[in-house]
């Protein structure tokens, strides 16, 4: 009897401290010092926090972060400050609403904002962040000379539920970097729901790889004010009820608000990104704000590689001579891309009145790229499902080859070269980390990852070590739909397992390890809520 009265009371414990809440940390005003938020707590902030006086803030992966609704709380690093923020695709770090599950929505707080010393093409070389930041003592201010300026690491990291539009011109986004340099790491990031836009770039140069827009309310990735870096692997996906009033684009880049010919131009390259619209094959009803996959105007040089862009009323929008110009005369290029609109006579297009011949410009015969009627006919897994979407081309689609790297802009050093055009190859970058339910998720424990349906305790692997083959078992506690891997230490996905729906109760899975080198990997399990992962040894 004792012994039986021991193991519940252990069990209770465990159980306890398996499921209790995390202690909350309020956090206000300033950071002047060198701080680190821990994964054993969740982190409350209220108003506008300031990390400043060159301090950096370091966070563990696996914190949550929550925004107070009722102050418009945002994080801001201020120009020396630093920001390191480097999850894993098992924990990743959370920035969200701090409304309960079922009760968020767009704007619940204000995002996160990054001020750094990269150049930017504002007069006197400083620009002044949107969306009523406090400027008394220069926390606004952004810009400067030092190209590869640090602010620091950005990985594995989810903005869900920010960005604030307090009036016209004068918002907070999900992520806003302005005037960052290239010596910052932005990876793996994911904005969901931002009440205005998803990323935006105000001059600087940071690069980035594995960003997801995941149904924002404005632009998905916003470029002006001399923004010149480099970004790979990107992603968006819009909720066709959605937009923002002054017209919601996929791309929208200038290079300032009234399209001067001021230095440093904005000329980022992108390459490998896939935009997903709002417009299905069925010709659904959508929001009337919806406008362009991608709107290049005010004397942008934006440059567009190896992607994808579909779903929107208007595929390209050309807007302005300058812009023009720039792309006749080589400065802004489109190569080896495919705009897809179900309307052909909206896919490439100028301003109201405008004479550019958009369309020959765009199909020269050596920029490789191509139009389509129809999104179906792009054979992608399933891009615009909402709860849980898959962007990976199916066998035979269009986009698993015409990709090309030749082009001396795209940099061995930064680009990865792909044989596919957008996003997505075999592998889904964003399965494990990345969350298509930001809405439901509980987020108080002391990890980002705690709400998958799975029983950890029956997760087996046999024989392990494997030789040739192993049987992967799991026991799933509600209907639901998993991605499951074979990855190696570091979380990068080596082979896909499955992708689908299993029903509850216990289940089986042959993984056959014949390809795998002799060594130690993870078997991951995942969800739109959560991961989890049991090693497996190859010999």
């Amino acid at each position: 009897m004792k012994s039986l009265l021991l193991s519940f009371v252990l069990s209770f414990v465990v159980f306890c401290s398996a499921y209790a809440q995390s202690p909350v940390v309020n956090v206000s005003g300033e950071i002047t010092a060198n701080t680190t938020w821990t994964n054993s707590n969740v982190y409350f902030m209220q108003g506008f926090v300031y990390v400043k006086n060159n301090a950096t803030l370091t966070i563990e992966p696996g914190t949550i972060i929550k925004g107070d609704k009722g102050t418009k709380a945002a994080l801001i690093i201020t120009r020396g400050a630093k920001i390191i923020a480097d999850g894993t695709p098992q924990l990743p770090i959370v920035f969200t609403s701090n409304q309960p599950a079922g009760e968020r929505t767009y704007g619940d707080w204000g995002g996160l904002i990054i001020c750094g010393k990269a150049p930017v093409n504002k007069p006197g070389s400083q620009g002044e962040i949107e969306g009523g930041v406090n400027n008394a003592a220069g926390d606004a201010f952004y810009g400067g000379t030092d190209a590869n300026d640090n602010s620091g690491v950005l990985r594995y990291v989810r903005i869900e539920f920010p960005g604030i539009a307090f009036t016209d011109n004068n918002e907070i986004n999900g992520l806003t970097c302005g005037g960052v340099g290239a010596g910052t790491t932005i990876e793996h990031v994911q904005v969901s729901y931002s009440g205005d836009d998803s990323f935006e770039f105000f001059g600087g140069t940071v690069n980035a790889k594995y960003l997801i827009a995941y149904r924002g309310w404005d632009d998905d990735f916003d470029t002006d004010f001399g923004y010149s870096g480099k970004i790979q692997f990107a992603v968006s996906l819009r909720d066709p009820e959605i937009a923002d009033q002054s017209g919601s684009n996929g791309f929208e880049s200038d290079n300032d608000g009234s399209g001067t010919y001021n230095a440093p131009f904005t000329q980022p390259i992108f390459s490998n990104v896939t935009v997903v619209g709002p417009v299905t094959d069925a010709a659904n009803t959508i929001n009337s704000n919806y406008k362009r996959g991608a709107h290049i105007r005010r004397n942008s040089r934006c440059s567009i590689y190896n992607s994808v862009i579909m779903g929107y009323p208007t595929g390209l929008l050309l807007d302005g001579a300058a812009s023009q110009t720039a792309a006749s005369g080589d400065t802004l290029q489109i190569r080896n891309t495919t705009f897809v609109t179900t309307d052909p006579t909206k896919t490439l297009t100028v301003e109201t009145g405008g004479t550019y011949n958009v369309a020959s410009w765009y199909n020269t015969a050596n920029y490789g790229n191509q139009t389509a009627n129809t999104i179906a006919s792009q054979l992608l897994s399933n891009p615009q499902n909402l709860d849980f979407p898959d962007f990976r081309p199916l066998t035979g689609s269009p986009l698993l080859s015409g990709a090309d790297f030749t082009n001396s802009r795209l940099d061995a050093n930064f680009f990865q070269n792909t044989t596919y055009r957008g996003a997505f190859g075999s592998t889904d970058w964003t399965a494990g980390w990345a969350n298509w339910d930001a809405q439901n998720a509980v987020y108080n424990t002391n990890t980002a990852v705690s709400n998958l349906s799975i029983n950890n305790n029956s997760i087996q692997l046999s024989p392990n070590p494997s030789v040739g083959s192993t049987t992967l078992s799991y026991q799933v506690n509600n209907n639901s739909t998993l991605n499951i891997y074979v990855t190696d230490l570091s979380g990068k996905v080596i082979k896909t397992l499955f992708s689908g729906t299993v029903q509850k109760g216990t289940q089986t899975l042959n993984i056959d390890t014949q390809d795998l080198a002799t060594g130690m990997y993870l078997v991951q399990i995942s969800n739109s809520t959560g991961t989890t992962t049991t090693k497996l040894m190859v010999k």
